[in-house]
């Protein structure tokens, strides 16, 4: 009686079938939640530096002019839509951002010439594409806060 002998190599690859698709199911998921991570990070690092960079122009823009209830009507605006006109929501720099949303203080002693003009973002939510929370079991966050502001010394002679 002879007794049959089976190839190695080929009873290994025979074996190892799948592996690749089993390897694949464990790393897929992590991936993808390691994607909308930075992806989430980076739009919300968008939305903030923008209406950053929009509360400077508006403080740049008011520090330098008198301060009065048209030229702070004028800084919202350029806030809003880059402009010192009146503009309408569609043409906000972000979706959902209007000039109520604007905060402007003047701290100093006095209100017509004060030593410091303030803008800030006030309400303005930040909504998340995905719900990354869940994944890993924690509350839902689907919205958050952003409340950028910049402050500058007012430059009219006195």
């Amino acid at each position: 009686m002879r007794r049959k002998l089976y190839n190695l190599p080929q009873l290994r690859r025979a074996s190892e079938r799948g592996t690749q698709l089993a390897e694949l199911s464990l790393v897929l998921p992590i991936l993808l939640l390691l994607i909308a991570g930075v992806t989430e990070f980076g739009r919300y690092f968008y939305t903030y530096t923008t209406l950053a960079k929009a509360t400077r122009a508006g403080a740049r823009y008011l520090a330098s002019r008198p301060y009065n209830n048209e030229e702070t009507a004028k800084a919202r605006n350029l806030v809003v839509c880059g402009t010192t006109d009146e503009c309408e929501s569609a043409a906000a720099i972000m979706g959902g951002l209007t000039t109520s949303k604007v905060e402007i203080t003047a701290n100093g002693i006095s209100s017509s010439l004060p030593d410091t003009v303030t803008v800030r973002i006030v309400n303005y939510n930040y909504s998340s594409i995905f719900d990354l929370s869940r994944f890993i079991g924690g509350a839902a966050w689907t919205s958050k806060a952003v409340t950028p502001s910049t402050t500058m010394r007012y430059m009219v002679e006195r």
